[in-house]
């Protein structure tokens, strides 16, 4: 099977680029070309061949598409529809990797694939839109939602509170907002499986369980032995230029439909940490 990743420098791309053997597997960072540019993007699919593309390329920043909403859109949107347009005229499938930001965050039980779309941000809204783009131009594409990505090689929450805790003795961190954070080598691992088995449709994958920031801050604090105190606080006291969900943990029956079962988020955690000390990846479950 020969595969395509667009995004292949990012967190995720890195974690895919590692962890997927056995196929013939081309990456293209943005320095390769840039999925805003049509023609480029064609060039690129055309070159590879792929019968899968993945495309986990994105503008992430979720305060920064606040206030950069053209840019949010050319990217997360217009950029995913250039790339679905090439792999149509390819005959490749499509993986797209999305966000639990889709949802408003007002549920109180894990979202279904079937729960409206309510983004709260333009981030979410960039996104949202890609998907119905998407499913219109690639009926049979797959759409996977994640969540509260983490691991090595990149900016993400448990390398920011370490960091933090390296120099303070106190932190506070917010605990009105739930989901599941996501591993992003289990995460490659199940996007790899989704691939062989010839998934469509929208796919939900995280880590199994759920916890709050400040449940998460926690746990990474006391997992890697360091003697700052986590203080649970509420989000009003940290106000930002995008709303984020209070709730959007994600139900994973999408995922148990493939026979594909996640590790929980704690057992993630710690391969993590042992991954950041070493600088090597460890063995999943």
């Amino acid at each position: 099977m020969r595969v395509t990743i667009f995004g292949a420098t990012g967190l995720l791309g890195k974690a895919l680029m590692r962890e997927w053997r056995e196929d013939d597997v081309t990456g293209f960072g943005s320095g390769d070309g840039d999925i805003r540019d049509k023609k480029r993007v064609g060039e690129l699919v055309e070159l590879s061949r792929p019968d899968w593309i993945v495309l986990a390329a994105a503008y992430t920043d979720v305060d920064g598409c606040e206030t950069n909403r053209d840019l949010a859109f050319e990217v997360n949107c217009r950029g995913a529809v250039n790339v679905a347009r090439a792999a149509k005229l390819q005959r490749s499938r499509l993986l797209f990797l999305s966000t639990d930001y889709v949802f408003d965050g007002t549920k109180t039980t894990p979202y279904t694939t079937d729960d409206p779309r309510a983004p709260r941000s333009v981030y979410g809204q960039s996104k949202a839109d890609a998907e119905k783009q998407l499913i219109e131009i690639l009926p049979e594409c797959c759409i996977v939602r994640a969540s509260w990505l983490f691991g090595t090689g990149g900016k993400c929450f448990p390398d920011t509170i370490l960091k933090l805790a390296a120099s303070r003795p106190e932190l506070d961190v917010v605990g009105d907002q739930r989901g599941s954070p996501t591993y992003v080598v289990d995460l490659a691992r199940a996007l790899i499986q989704l691939c062989r088995k010839g998934a469509g449709g929208i796919v939900h994958v995280t880590n199994a369980g759920q916890c709050s920031w400040y449940e998460f801050a926690s746990k990474i604090i006391s997992v890697s032995g360091s003697k700052t105190v986590v203080r649970e606080t509420t989000s009003d006291k940290f106000v930002r230029p995008a709303e984020r969900p209070k709730y959007s943990v994600l139900s994973p029956a999408s995922l148990h439909k493939y026979g594909i079962m996640m590790p929980d988020w704690r057992d993630a955690l710690r391969r993590y940490l042992a991954e950041r000390q070493s600088g090597t990846r460890t063995t999943g479950n």
